[in-house]
């Protein structure tokens, strides 16, 4: 069921599901908390209170958002998570990634542990050795044509790039109503805003972080040339002892959506381990 929290510029959409300590799921640009169905299940079985939250302009959250930035969503969760009664794991994908750093960075009471998935956390760069891999090269057009002139179907198209090889059995679905969010007045702004903020407030905050973060990145992800460079980036900026990187084989940007049994094994041998529970 959906329930709603009001915040600073508009209202956030998120469900609860479960009993437990407290795990916030948080997706990526252009998507809903609906990216996290096949993982929810199994950490609600595993002990956990899973709250699922739709970015601000995403999902069933309001549109119409002064700032996009990873430092306003990490507002944004931080606000769901003391509405809640945390503290809690905050797990970030993507854009949210770079959201979750700055969050525990801001308010180590409020979050015991991170994982990134795929994120967008430090200064990018694209360079013509990065544009001669062809996964690479075509997500970029797409990511670029999408962002340029606000199209629902090159995001879709970027998609097919995102997920290399193994689709979700409900990939139909699952397109058609990314599709049909996208569409709705104000959703393209919020992709198109996300895009477009510099992930620098992220990599800015590393330094500062004081809890265990778990790095998981696709081998086939098209937005980095070496996904395991990036992922070892983030880990070596991290004070020392803190980061642990993963990396899944065969898997692209969504490796939650793509291989969740993975990536849940993953996540709970993490959060059991001794880093996290001290």
């Amino acid at each position: 069921m959906t329930e709603y929290l009001a915040v600073d510029g508009g209202t956030i959409a998120y469900e609860v599901a479960g009993s437990g300590p407290l795990v916030v799921l948080a997706h990526g640009m252009g998507d809903s908390r609906a990216a996290y169905r096949a993982v929810i299940p199994q950490l609600v079985e595993a002990g956990y209170r899973v709250a699922a939250v739709d970015l601000r302009g995403c999902g069933e959250s309001s549109v119409g958002w002064p700032a996009w930035s990873r430092t306003a969503i990490a507002g944004d969760l931080l606000a769901v998570i003391r509405h809640l009664g945390g503290p809690a794991v905050l797990v970030g994908h993507s854009v949210s990634g770079g959201a979750a750093t700055i969050a525990a960075a801001q308010e180590p009471s409020l979050v015991t542990a991170v994982v990134e998935l795929t994120p967008f956390t430090r200064k990018q760069s694209i360079s013509l050795g990065d544009l001669r891999v062809k996964r690479v090269r075509r997500g970029m057009l797409r990511l670029v044509g999408t962002a340029t002139f606000g199209s629902a179907s090159l995001w879709a198209s970027y998609l097919d790039v995102a997920y290399p090889g193994v689709k979700p059995a409900d990939w139909t679905e699952r397109l058609g109503r990314i599709d049909s969010l996208l569409r709705e007045p104000g959703r393209m702004k919020a992709l198109q805003g996300m895009g477009r903020s510099a992930p620098t407030d992220a990599g800015a905050q590393l330094g500062n972080v004081r809890c265990p973060v778990l790095v998981v990145m696709g081998t086939l992800d098209p937005d980095w040339a070496d996904p395991h460079a990036e992922g070892s980036a983030i880990v070596d900026a991290l004070p020392s002892g803190l980061g642990r990187l993963e990396m899944i084989e065969g898997a692209g940007h969504y490796p939650h959506d793509q291989f969740p049994d993975q990536v849940i094994s993953l996540i709970l041998g993490f959060l059991r381990s001794e880093a996290v529970r001290a």
